[in-house]
C-alpha cells in the first residue's frame, strides 16, 4: 500500500530535491506539493495524506502552525525539514516522525521514511480493531461478552518509542529497554539500565501506553519490564524481589505476586 505524501516547503528547489528523492521509494507518492503554509493546510484537510514532509522556517504560517491548523481533523504524519537545528525540541514536541537536517541525507531519509511507515502500519492496526469493536457491538453485541481478554489490545495500540522531556532536551527512549519505572507523584522516573530519565505523567496514564504482555505493575508505584527480569528472590511476607538486567532489584508487594507467579511455574 502506498504512503500518500505531500510536500511542503517555500523553496522550489528544496521541494524538487526531496521530490526526487522520494520518487525512488516504491511506496511513497506524492500527490501535492505545496509552497507556504496556508497552501498545506488547505492541502491536508482536502487530500487526506498519510505522510507530510513539512519545512519549519516558512514566511506566513510556519511548520508548527500548519500542525495547529490540522489538529481539528485526524491529522497525518509530520516529518519536518529544516536548515535550523534549534527547532528540533519543538519538533519532537509535536510529536513528529523525524526531523531531517538540510541538505537531506539519504540514510537519514530512509530512516525516517522507515519509521513513518512503521507508525502508519500500527495506527491502521488500532484502527481496524476498533472498526472490528464498533461493528460487533451493533450487530453481535453477544461475541463482544465472549471476546477473550487482550483481543483488543492489539500490538499496534502501545508505544515502541517514548519522547521524554528532561532537562530541557527530548530523548527518544525505546520501550523494549526500559527496565523499571517508578512513580513519584505526578512524574515518572524511568529506569533503562544505564540511564534514567523524568516524565511528567501519571502512572494509570503511562500503563495505558505500554504493552501489558510485557510491562507489568508489581507495586503500587513501580512498573516491570517482563522481558527484563533475570532472577527472582523470595522475600518475607510473601514479597519478592525481581533481579533486572543490569542488576538492580524491584520489590515486589503481596498484592501483585501474582505477576510472579508467571516465573516460578
Amino acid at each position: 500500500m502506498s504512503i500518500r505524501t505531500i510536500i511542503v516547503d517555500d523553496e522550489k528547489l528544496a521541494i524538487q530535491g526531496l521530490q526526487l528523492r522520494l520518487e525512488q521509494i516504491p511506496d511513497i507518492e506524492i500527490i501535492a506539493t505545496c509552497a507556504n503554509g496556508r497552501e498545506a493546510i488547505r492541502a491536508i484537510k482536502t487530500e487526506k495524506p498519510d505522510l507530510v514532509f513539512l519545512d519549519i522556517q516558512m514566511p506566513g504560517f510556519d511548520g508548527f502552525s500548519v500542525v495547529k491548523g490540522v489538529m481539528g481533523i485526524d491529522p497525518p504524519l509530520f516529518i519536518f525539514v529544516t536548515a535550523y537545528s534549534e527547532h528540533a525540541l519543538k519538533a519532537f514536541e509535536a510529536n513528529a516522525v523525524d526531523y531531517l537536517m538540510k541538505p537531506v541525507e539519504e540514510d537519514r531519509l530512509a530512516d525516517a521514511v522507515s519509521r513513518a511507515r512503521t507508525r502508519l502500519a500500527d495506527k491502521k492496526t488500532a484502527e481496524e480493531v476498533e472498526k472490528l469493536k464498533n461493528v460487533l457491538a451493533e450487530v453481535a453485541p453477544d461475541a463482544m461478552d465472549a471476546m477473550p481478554e487482550g483481543e483488543e489490545t492489539a500490538t499496534g495500540r502501545f508505544e515502541k518509542m517514548l519522547n521524554v522531556k528532561d532537562r530541557g532536551q527530548i530523548f527518544r527512549v525505546d520501550v523494549d529497554t526500559i527496565e523499571h519505572i517508578e512513580a513519584a507523584g505526578d512524574y515518572m522516573c524511568i529506569y533503562t539500565g544505564d540511564n534514567s530519565l523524568i516524565l511528567r505523567e501519571t502512572m494509570k496514564d503511562l500503563e495505558r501506553r505500554l504493552d501489558p504482555r510485557h510491562f507489568q505493575r508489581v507495586h503500587r508505584s513501580t512498573i516491570v519490564n517482563l522481558d527484563q527480569v533475570r532472577q527472582v528472590k523470595p522475600h518475607t511476607n510473601g514479597e519478592c524481589f525481581l533481579v533486572l538486567g543490569s542488576g538492580a532489584e524491584v520489590k515486589v508487594s503481596r498484592s501483585y505476586r501474582d505477576v510472579v507467579a508467571r516465573f516460578v511455574h
